[in-house]
């Protein structure tokens, strides 16, 4: 089973990394970080990971009415509360086992929110057909 980790920080845009950042992150964070993505990656579990800008200038939403038309907003997202900061990509036997792993990251002041990805095999046999015909 395939899980995602999504990392919400608990911090405001203007303190994220990157250009006019007013903080960073302590050494001791990151090395801890650093040590928890390496045993990730040695247990086998990490698919993929990566931190993510906030959503700011180089981000959008890309919104789609009930006849599917779309709206595109970008810019400052000053009402969002919640963005996502990074995520992990794991395999795991088991939600139990995915949940233990999210609970080992030396995060602070965040929380992670974990998803099982949707496989072909959750879908009934006419849907997976479907799928494969437009492959």
């Amino acid at each position: 089973m395939r899980f995602m980790m999504f990392m919400y920080p608990e911090i405001e845009e203007q303190d994220w990394l990157g250009e006019g950042s007013t903080s960073a992150p302590s050494l001791e964070l990151v090395e801890a970080m650093s040590r928890y993505n390496e045993e990730l990656r040695r247990a086998g579990m990490l698919l993929s990971l990566d931190g993510l800008h906030p959503p700011g200038s180089d981000g959008a939403t890309v919104s789609f009415d009930a006849e599917g038309a779309a709206t595109v907003t970008d810019g400052p997202f000053a009402e969002t509360k919640e963005v996502v900061g990074g995520y992990w990509l794991i395999q795991a036997r088991s939600k139990e086992e995915a949940v233990e792993w999210a609970r080992r990251c030396p995060c602070q002041s965040c929380r992670i929110e974990l998803r099982r990805v949707q496989e072909m095999d959750d879908f009934p046999p006419e849907i997976q057909q479907a799928a494969e015909a437009g492959e």
